[in-house]
């Protein structure tokens, strides 16, 4: 099992880590008393392998048990276990200029009598020795989250582990969906609709499919869209997204975009992604 705590300090980026995390597969937990990790991971241990990789957000807002960190995080080294301790770090004026933002209060703000900078300061001392055994470590002081996100996954993706990938197809007279990262027109190509006895049929359907991949432009069109995926796709992991939505679309999305987003898929699919299709104008009434 794969257990990674993540610790560091108050506004470098905890909650974003514990995000990425758990969007790549990772139970996630965040701001669990140290005292509770080994307790918490024999239950995980037991639990018939249902999960195999935690990630769990340990830190100063557990007060004075913070102090036992170094002990119960020692606690959980077992054979059967692969333990990690990530440290995020940033320095004190970017941490000042982050809260400043949100208008939270640090979690050791009463301790320094409302002075931020004092409180940062306390902060280090009590985080010290989590640092120092830290595996990972990452200063977020010039990053943007897309900086944030590459580095966690130059360290936590697992080697030939790939993103999700979402094939959609829409109808354009319904709106082109809002969560699209790769929009394609397929307007431009013959349309089933005009055959009379396909224009009930959708693309689905083979009689559909194979009339739509019949000409040659439909042909040529779908070589450049998935050269151009192709492409981009490892462009994409590398900045560390974990999900990508390619979308399809024709007038009312049952033909064209159906056919497109059906081969598409195929297609990725035999390159070893994890791939879903969608298909969200198919029960829209025309």
């Amino acid at each position: 099992m794969k257990i990674i705590i993540v610790t560091g300090m108050s506004g470098a980026g905890k909650s974003s880590a514990i995000n990425y995390l758990e969007d790549i597969g990772y139970y996630c937990i965040d701001n669990m008393p140290p005292e509770m990790l080994l307790s918490f991971a024999r239950f995980i241990i037991g639990s018939d392998k249902l999960i195999t990789k935690v990630a769990i957000s340990v830190d100063i807002r557990s007060g004075e048990l913070f102090s036992k960190f170094e002990d119960c995080v020692n606690a959980l080294r077992a054979p059967d276990v692969e333990l990690s301790v990530l440290y995020l770090d940033a320095d004190d004026d970017t941490l000042v200029k982050r809260y400043k933002e949100t208008r939270r209060k640090h979690p050791l703000d009463d301790e320094a009598f409302g002075n931020l900078y004092k409180a940062i300061s306390l902060e280090r001392e009590e985080t010290e020795r989590a640092k120092e055994m830290s595996d990972f470590y990452i200063d977020t002081t010039d990053f943007k989250m897309a900086d944030f996100r590459v580095k966690m996954a130059e360290f936590f993706t697992d080697k030939g582990a790939r993103m999700a990938i979402s094939v959609i197809s829409f109808g354009f007279k319904y709106g082109i969906p809002k969560d699209a990262d790769l929009v394609f027109d397929v307007r431009c190509l013959p349309n089933p609709f005009y055959v009379p006895e396909l224009k009930n049929k959708c693309g689905l359907d083979d009689e559909v499919y194979n009339y739509v991949m019949s000409f040659s432009e439909s042909n040529e069109v779908f070589k450049k869209i998935y050269d151009l995926v192709g492409f981009m796709i490892p462009m994409y992991e590398k900045e560390g997204r974990s999900r990508l939505v390619i979308a399809f679309g024709c007038t009312g999305g049952r033909h064209r975009s159906v056919s497109f987003a059906r081969r598409t898929a195929d297609a990725l699919s035999t390159d070893k992604l994890s791939v879903r299709v969608e298909h969200r104008s198919l029960e829209q009434k025309t």
